[in-house]
């Protein structure tokens, strides 16, 4: 071994088995024969996990949950060099000369891979200025630094993407991340990666390798790698990581499709009320927040029990305002009961089936009630916890994910299951919690954007509490950009107050802990201003959230660079005319990128679109093509009501899986639809000319007919007063032509207007918008879906949508109202009997 304190002579390499393919043995004998002095360790899969077992068993249901098996060959390798340290390298790197130098006298050596890399599409599309690769990496046992990187592993886990959940981009940012004095020596790229992989290779061309300083060489064979390895295919439904919990201890685990439970309650399956229950006293503000958070639950069938003791009416007078049924308001007199006492009096107050504990100061995302209750119905259990949540302290910007755990207050359970609360002041749902996970099959859920625990300053528990969940975190996100990015994300979905949401681009500054401004101090909106809606269906939730607005101005007079991006579908007979309309533009083309997505098709539109390649890349400044399926097959017409749910969903994840994939530096987006058939070439500056965030164009059937596109509407005056609930129909509103809406055909005299609702047939988007959340929801929003619920969680987020009457694009309808090519997912003119359902 080498000296006490430095790098032990001991290399370790991985594969599935024994049998190493035969194009790598050599480059794995390279590194023997460089280094006869040093032990060589292969280590097989069955090795892994054993070693895993026995050194580091809290990690194994991250390890075991790992979808790619790349995941669990990335990750192994910051637990081997933690324990034995040594040197860890890939099959594929080939030895050039001995490293014993590289490494003498240092603790911890990584190395970046060539520059080349932070150039890749999805490498810029994650932000990478530079890469440290994992495939080289040498280390002393017990260096620190590990267990920073094994915290973080734990954290990222849920990471679509490998290269952020366990790879170089995930390296990378635990580099970035490390404490003080953990930090590794970074080797030059032509040290141990002269050459840049064959992706690379092929975008930027090839260049003779230096190996006069390299050491060894990366050959980049990891099949993985070739074809866009930052964005692999994510799962097609929602899916959610669980454990069975007994004992409250981790035991058998898997995925809940969250989408098939979607389907059996459309299909006529019981869908039980759920009461949540929330005791408060003189905390209006926070009983405000959580109960917008109640409002906004994508699962409908459940009600809020609210049991009040405090010493003014202002909850009960806020909760009459709002007029919602679901909503019910039980004032106590203020005697000085214990919170044991009061959770019992909400408990017997409730009607449901089951029971949800609904604290007044944290923060329940959206989706909170469904996925719990799906996890229940799915699994057969009694009871749902979360194995860890979100922890934030505004005061402090700190931000973290918790450790693994049955998190008390995030309990959904049977109500005939759930047993007395003792008597305490607090802690009293810990024995409650424990209780219920011994009596019968319980759920822990691994899905900490669900619940938000808040430290406000006046909580049951006190500081060193939260200092202790902080400690023992799995994740945190570090004061400054990181921090201020996951806020405003947060923002996206849940009501934050706007003092404690950062403002985009705005510099952070650290905030001495003894003169942080305490969290209950900020001003809650009163009763009046938050009953105060604006008219019809989809102003439920009051308009508090606003990420910092962007400078939009200059934008109509100069030509920033711009993004179309087009889901396409049996799209073959429109694409000539749409590519026609596409170079028509007036915009420059060096500043024109366009992208792509094909999925379900069967009159081959991808390979038309692979045909097509080669003359959009030397047309405009970058070409994005994306296939992706979804399994959209519809039997019947495209505006029955019965599939519209289904059909806008699916759309919904195409346009939402086409920016995740093609969205790079772009200013703007506008997404555009390829069945529209004509379109002014100064579309993009007229639209932009509006110098609003949120544009949409008319959509007509003829130039100056009726509008064909019914998802851009304006609320009527009366619309508040109307009954919207009988239009309800799987989730989702879908009210006939003009019930309580407005068309841009009616409001052709106004040169743009403030629309409630928008379209995606021709629709600009600030690309910050998207880039901050403002996405296309693929469930219920509001009871609105797609783009019409992307235009309410815009409102939501404080953006206005905008509309210009005058600017028309063309979608000619069809003879006798037939269905339409589903290549554009525009309203077909027989779906005139249902306005805006698409």
């Amino acid at each position: 071994m080498a000296e006490k304190h430095g790098v032990p002579l001991l290399i370790h390499q991985t594969w599935k088995n024994t049998d190493v393919p035969h194009g790598w043995r050599e480059w794995s004998e390279s590194w023997r024969r460089h280094h006869p002095d040093w032990e060589y360790r292969l280590w097989t899969d069955a090795d892994n996990r054993a070693f895993l077992e026995e050194h580091y068993a809290w990690f194994l249901p991250v390890y075991d949950g790992y979808p790619e098996p790349i995941q669990r060959a990335d990750a192994i390798r910051y637990f081997l060099l933690d324990h034995f340290g040594g040197l860890y390298v890939d099959l594929d790197f080939e030895c050039l000369r001995p490293v014993t130098g590289l490494l003498a006298g240092k603790e911890l050596v990584l190395a970046l891979e060539p520059e080349e890399h932070t150039r890749l599409p999805w490498s810029r599309r994650n932000g990478m200025r530079r890469i440290v690769g994992n495939a080289f990496m040498a280390s002393r046992p017990g260096h620190p630094f590990w267990s920073h990187v094994h915290r973080r592993l734990a954290g990222a886990h849920t990471s679509p993407d490998p290269l952020a959940a366990t790879g170089p981009f995930f390296l990378t940012r635990a580099v970035d991340s490390a404490p003080e004095g953990c930090s590794p020596t970074l080797l030059a790229a032509d040290t141990v990666y002269p050459e840049p992989s064959p992706a690379a290779a092929e975008l930027f061309g090839s260049r003779p390798a230096d190996l006069d300083r390299a050491h060894a060489v990366h050959h980049w064979s990891g099949s993985w790698e070739r074809e866009d390895p930052g964005l692999p295919e994510p799962p097609a439904g929602r899916e959610v990581r669980f454990w069975t919990s007994q004992d409250l201890q981790p035991g058998a685990h898997g995925v809940i499709d969250l989408d098939a439970q979607r389907r059996r309650w459309a299909a006529g399956s019981a869908a039980p009320t759920v009461s949540c229950l929330m005791v408060t006293k003189d905390r209006l503000p926070l009983a405000e927040r959580a109960i917008r958070c109640f409002l906004a639950q994508t699962y409908t069938r459940a009600e809020l029990v609210v049991v009040d003791d405090g010493t003014d009416g202002a909850l009960e007078d806020l909760v009459r305002a709002l007029g919602d049924e679901r909503i019910r308001h039980h004032r106590l007199p203020p005697e000085g009961r214990t919170l044991g006492e009061l959770r019992n009096i909400a408990v017997d107050l409730a009607t449901g089936s089951y029971v949800c504990q609904w604290d007044d100061d944290d923060l329940y995302d959206p989706e909170r009630l469904e996925v719990q209750l799906a996890a229940v119905l799915t699994l057969d259990a009694t009871a749902c916890f979360l194995a860890r949540e979100r922890l934030w302290w505004p005061a402090r910007r700190k931000l973290g994910i918790s450790g693994v755990r049955v998190w008390e207050g995030s309990m959904l359970c049977a109500k005939d299951a759930l047993p007395r609360y003792p008597e305490l002041r607090r802690g009293e749902d810990s024995p409650v919690a424990e209780a219920v996970v011994r009596g019968g099959r319980t759920v822990s859920l691994d899905a900490p954007e669900l619940y938000t625990y808040v430290f406000h300053g006046a909580n049951t528990f006190d500081e060193p509490h939260f200092t202790s969940l902080f400690d023992a975190a799995t994740h945190l996100w570090p004061t400054g950009g990181a921090y201020a990015d996951q806020v405003r994300a947060m923002a996206a979905r849940l009501p934050l107050d706007p003092v404690d949401v950062p403002e985009a681009d705005a510099p952070e500054a650290d905030v001495p802990e003894a003169d942080a401004p305490e969290a209950g101090d900020t001003t809650g909106k009163t009763a009046e201003a938050t009953a105060r809606q604006d008219p019809g269906p989809s102003a439920r939730v009051p308009h508090t959230r606003r990420p910092a607005p962007v400078d939009v101005r200059a934008d109509a007079d100069e030509h920033p660079p711009l993004l179309v991006l087009t889901p396409v579908k049996d799209a073959t007979a429109f694409l000539p005319r749409y590519l026609d309309n596409l170079r028509a533009l007036d915009h420059p083309r060096d500043a024109l990128s366009v992208g792509l997505l094909e999925g379900d098709s069967r009159d081959g539109t991808w390979q038309a679109l692979q045909d097509a390649l080669p003359a959009l890349e030397a047309d405009f400044r970058r070409v994005t093509l994306v296939r992706r399926h979804f399994g959209l097959r519809l039997t019947g017409p495209r505006w029955e009501q019965s599939v519209q749910r289904q059909r806008r969903a699916a759309l919904a994840m195409a346009r939402n899986h086409l920016l995740s994939r093609a969205l790079a530096d772009e200013r703007w987006v506008l997404w555009l639809d390829v069945d529209v058939t004509d379109h002014p070439a100064d579309l993009v500056q007229r639209l932009l000319g509006a110098r609003e965030e949120i544009v949409a164009a008319h959509c007509v059937t003829e130039p100056g007919g009726p509008s064909f596109d019914l998802n851009t509407f304006v609320l009527r005056p009366d619309a508040g007063a109307l009954d919207w609930d009988r239009w309800l129909r799987d989730g989702i509103l879908q009210p006939p032509k003009g019930f309580g809406r407005h068309y841009l055909d009616e409001l052709r005299g106004h040169e743009r207007v403030r629309v409630d609702g928008v379209g995606g047939t021709a629709l600009l988007v600030h690309a910050d918008l998207h880039r901050d959340g403002l996405v296309f929801p693929a469930v219920p929003y509001r009871r609105l879906i797609e783009t019409e619920g992307l235009a309410a969680l815009a409102q939501d987020m404080g953006v206005a949508c905008w509309a210009l009457p005058g600017v028309e694009v063309v979608h000619p309808a069809r003879p006798g109202g037939g269905p339409l090519s589903q290549a554009g997912e525009a309203t077909p003119s027989a779906e005139a009997r249902v306005g805006g359902s698409r």
